[in-house]
């Protein structure tokens, strides 16, 4: 079996093709509107992006990591949090997580991931409660729903806030509820790679509550509710009216397209059957969690030969990520001698096969059969 083009791990041209002429329109139509910041494509976003959700309150943002830094800015101004409480986080989660939590001034505690889930279990967040822990980031990992209900109410037995990390599972579900609207607030990221992508970085905030949305907004604005008075001392964080205009257009199909995901994901857990690859956990048959499969990622023990073999073949395959944040630089003085095998596991094996929706059947049959052809 061959492929005459090689074939990219992610095409965000084909990807936005798929949006055009109304794409370029879009653009130009805000272009030409001489509005670019605040102004009614930001605020339709809003409303359009809260109302998929299923929440109350969207608050646009320049990028993901700043809207769940301001999440914990808002809980601290507001004295739900306070300098140095703990906040549990999956050890195998993105760098960005464990940065919104330390530059707060509040402490990560980060756990050990379950597999072949690559998320947490309820035992695992039970032992990492102390007295100091006040709230969690529950990250939907790869696109993969970490909500449980054993997990939520665990949390609020103990008075903890949870707190989503969506940046990568928009359009998930538990049951009838999107992934975003399960907990306190959540943080959602459009940085272009995710699958509902801007052209640039934009991200949001989601939740029902009013005061926490009112504080967030404020504190992306300076620090500001009333024009030109500072009730914080905040940032400077907001959305593009061409990044909200673009998220527009594409917002609408974003079921359609994580439905091709899923096709592709599940044509990956039934089809590729090698001794030395680990799947991840299929999808619940019983349709109470949804995932988005933003990333399709295997555990490989020879990942580097898995690399190479397949770029000999065109396919490009990407490891997300090589080094676990609590083993970064930047974190060797947070966490000295933190010892996580199963998180160190992960980001030794993991490999992240192509997937996404300009993936054609050819395409994905092709490296299926090269895979199980190593």
């Amino acid at each position: 079996m061959t492929l005459k083009n090689s074939i990219k791990f992610l095409d965000l041209k084909a990807i936005n093709n798929r949006f055009e002429p109304q794409l370029s329109q879009t653009i130009l139509d805000v272009v030409q509107s001489g509005r670019y910041l605040k102004g009614e494509q930001t605020e339709g976003f809003e409303k359009e992006f809260a109302a998929y959700i299923g929440t109350k309150h969207c608050i646009g943002l320049g990028n993901g990591t700043n809207a769940l830094e301001i999440i914990f800015r808002a809980y601290l101004e507001l004295g739900i949090l306070k300098k140095n409480d703990e906040v549990l986080v999956p050890a195998n989660t993105f760098f960005a997580t464990f940065l919104a939590v330390i530059n707060q001034g509040l402490v990560p505690v980060p756990i050990d991931p379950n597999l072949p889930t690559f998320l947490l279990k309820t035992t695992g967040i039970a032992k990492a409660i102390s007295p100091r822990t006040k709230a969690m980031v529950m990250v939907h990992l790869y696109g993969r729903n970490a909500y449980h209900e054993n997990i939520h109410a665990l949390l609020k037995a103990n008075g903890i806030l949870l707190i989503e990390d969506n940046a990568q599972a928009v359009g998930s579900r538990y049951l009838d509820k999107k992934s975003g609207s399960l907990g306190d607030a959540a943080a959602h990221s459009f940085y272009p790679a995710k699958n509902l992508g801007a052209m640039g970085d934009a991200g949001a905030i989601t939740t029902n509550q009013d005061q926490l949305a009112e504080t967030c907004r404020a504190l992306a604005n300076y620090g500001s509710i009333t024009s030109f008075e500072y009730q914080y001392a905040g940032t400077n964080s907001k959305m593009d009216e061409i990044q909200a205009a673009i998220l527009r257009v594409k917002l609408p199909y974003l079921d359609e397209d994580n439905a091709r995901r899923n096709h592709i994901a599940l044509e990956y857990l039934s089809q590729i059957k090698h001794p030395k690859i680990q799947l991840p956990l299929p999808a619940d048959p019983s349709q109470t969690l949804q995932h988005t499969w933003h990333l399709f990622t295997i555990l490989v023990a020879d990942r580097q030969n898995l690399m190479n073999y397949l770029r000999k073949f065109g396919i490009e395959a990407a490891i997300h990520y090589p080094t676990p944040p609590h083993r970064q630089p930047a974190f060797k003085a947070s966490f000295p001698g933190k010892a996580l095998p199963l998180t160190e596991r992960i980001h030794r094996e993991t490999l992240s096969l192509p997937l996404n929706q300009a993936l054609t059947e050819k395409e994905l049959a092709f490296i299926i059969d090269r895979i199980n052809h190593w």
